[in-house]
């Protein structure tokens, strides 16, 4: 059985080894508590940016801490809104918080770089600011050894694997939430999970450019998705999972890595 890299599965020991070192990477899943629909899990957000730092993990010998499983507020335009039932979120001052400490925690142990893989779109500002106050806090500046990477995964996904995934045309980055991308996701890497069956095959969502609150709750489709995940497939998935771990861990490689790791094949599903 290979080795895990997942901190949770790593006893104290072997981690101070890993640490004395001086090149430790920790890799931070961040995701949410958030309706998908009725197709998918309240997890999925979580789940997906876990797979991900565990596949770029794997390639370049880096570790997986535990993830942050709760985001920010969910938004009408981009989540469906904080409103409906099992989304369950923090306040932008929690989150700060929860990234500020476990920046400073990992920094103080050893870690030579963190490494945020976000997947919850309305978590990316409050993180930036919790380690901009970490590193002011701990004194780390431009040219230090130690640093932190920020990313959201589906900034890594290309043109060419968005045409092959969307033949018809990308719908826009604004309404994919339950839709083909994260359902063929899930189809690839935890079919378990996914209930094609319930899934509701119906016009994206059509909001306005602005925000008004307290939300316009029939704004928000009832299914709770803001795009059909009609087309999606476990090929696409793995496709869109492929071509992200490869470029999200030759770019972390390029950034962090003295020596880059060689490339191995990604984690199947």
């Amino acid at each position: 059985m290979d080795k895990s890299v997942f901190l949770e599965d790593m006893d104290a020991f072997t981690y101070r080894e890993a640490l004395a070192s001086g090149e430790a990477v920790v890799l931070i899943p961040v995701g949410s508590l958030e309706q998908h629909g009725p197709h998918l899990p309240l997890g999925t957000d979580s789940v997906l940016s876990c797979r991900f730092a565990e596949g770029v993990a794997t390639r370049l010998g880096a570790l997986v801490a535990q993830p942050v499983a709760y985001g920010y507020k969910s938004q009408q335009k981009s989540g469906g809104g904080n409103h409906l039932p099992g989304t369950t979120s923090l306040d932008g001052t929690t989150l700060i918080g929860v990234a500020r400490n476990l920046v400073k925690s990992f920094l103080n142990q050893g870690v030579r770089h963190v490494v945020f893989i976000n997947g919850h779109f309305e978590n990316y500002q409050f993180l930036y600011e919790g380690i901009d106050l970490a590193l002011e806090d701990l004194g780390i500046k431009s040219g230090a050894e130690q640093s932190v990477l920020l990313l959201s995964y589906w900034d890594f996904v290309s043109q060419d694997t968005l045409t092959q995934v969307y033949p018809a045309g990308f719908p826009g980055w604004d309404i994919e939430h339950g839709g083909v991308l994260e359902t063929s996701l899930m189809l690839h890497l935890e079919p378990a999970r996914v209930a094609m069956d319930r899934l509701v095959d119906g016009p994206a969502a059509v909001l306005p450019r602005f925000d008004r609150l307290p939300v316009v709750p029939e704004r928000t489709p009832a299914t709770g998705c803001l795009s059909s995940a009609a087309g999606s497939s476990a090929a696409k998935g793995s496709l869109l999972y492929g071509q992200v771990i490869d470029d999200l861990a030759a770019d972390i490689a390029s950034e962090l890595l003295r020596e880059p790791a060689a490339a191995a094949v990604p984690l199947a599903g």
